[in-house]
């Protein structure tokens, strides 16, 4: 685990009739990799975890590591219902051969303080891979706080937080509040930049599914300390890093994908492709991106 650069939230792809379309999914993580991001997010929220089967999200991963075929580090999205459920999946992962997980709160309850922890830490004590907390307030209702970190700090394989808060104060706050303890990566698109520049080593990312290599370009662009070029890219990037804040982000994205020639916007049950108004306006945007692609200086 580099811990650094682009790293997508990957989609799982589907056919028409809404089977997972292996393949598809395999196709897509491939030309990913090809376009230079430096790994990958497998069954994150793009991914469309929660409304995998059990042996679907297995099969995806299997195929995942399969096509990778370890050019690139690979990270699971581990969200289930109950922390045994979390566990369990959690293992296989590790049996099928990716890199590190990345571990959301037990979905729907909104627990305590020491509920969140005990189950990050009941996590982490079953399997030796790296972890990387997600933290998503205004998706999940959880927040991890300083508090909750504090005492996760003494669970050596926890080392990075993914931080999709809005606010990007937080991670001069988690800096000043632990230093180097935890590798902070940005994880809301219309704040990456900013995250960025406030210390995240790298940007979980959902419009590079869509945009990859300009993706990868505004990140080279930072390290480098090209800030003009980056910034360049951001403006022209913004209109379509706000689709990964709002609640149909995934819809966005792989409609966005499906323009771009990289996917379908199929998606399963309770989301829905998008309509009208909103489907006109992404499609515009979208279009709009792909008109005025910015020439890319070499990383």
């Amino acid at each position: 685990m580099t811990w650094r650069g682009v790293y997508p939230a990957a989609t799982t792809q589907f056919t028409p009739d809404l089977d997972v379309d292996i393949p598809a999914t395999q196709a897509v993580l491939d030309a990913l990799v090809k376009d230079g991001v430096d790994g990958l997010i497998i069954a994150g929220t793009c991914g469309e975890n929660n409304s995998l089967e059990a042996e679907e999200k297995r099969a995806v991963v299997k195929a995942a590591v399969e096509v990778v075929d370890g050019r690139v580090p690979i990270l699971v999205g581990v969200s289930e219902f109950t922390t045994r459920r979390a566990v369990t999946f959690a293992q296989d992962a590790e049996k099928l051969g990716v890199d590190g997980l990345m571990v959301l709160p037990a979905m729907v309850y909104v627990p305590t303080v020491g509920e969140l922890c005990t189950h990050f830490e009941t996590v982490a004590k079953a399997t030796s891979l790296p972890i990387m907390l997600y933290n998503n307030p205004p998706a999940y209702r959880v927040n991890i706080g300083i508090d909750a970190l504090t005492r996760l700090a003494d669970t050596p394989n926890i080392v990075a937080v993914k931080e999709s808060a809005p606010d990007p104060r937080r991670f001069t706050d988690l800096i000043n509040a632990f230093g180097d303890r935890y590798i902070l990566m940005a994880g809301l698109d219309d704040v990456a930049f900013e995250g960025l520049l406030l210390g995240a080593h790298g940007w979980i990312s959902g419009l590079t599914s869509a945009f990859p290599r300009e993706s990868v370009a505004l990140v080279a662009a930072i390290n480098r300390g090209d800030l003009e070029e980056a910034l360049r890219i951001y403006r022209w990037f913004m209109p379509l890093l706000h689709l990964d804040a709002d609640h149909d982000l995934v819809q966005s994205i792989k409609l966005a994908e499906s323009i771009m020639g990289r996917g379908t916007e199929h998606v399963r049950l309770p989301r829905m492709p998008l309509e009208g108004q909103r489907r006109a306006d992404v499609i515009r945007w979208v279009e709009q991106c792909a008109a005025t692609q910015p020439s890319l200086t070499a990383a």
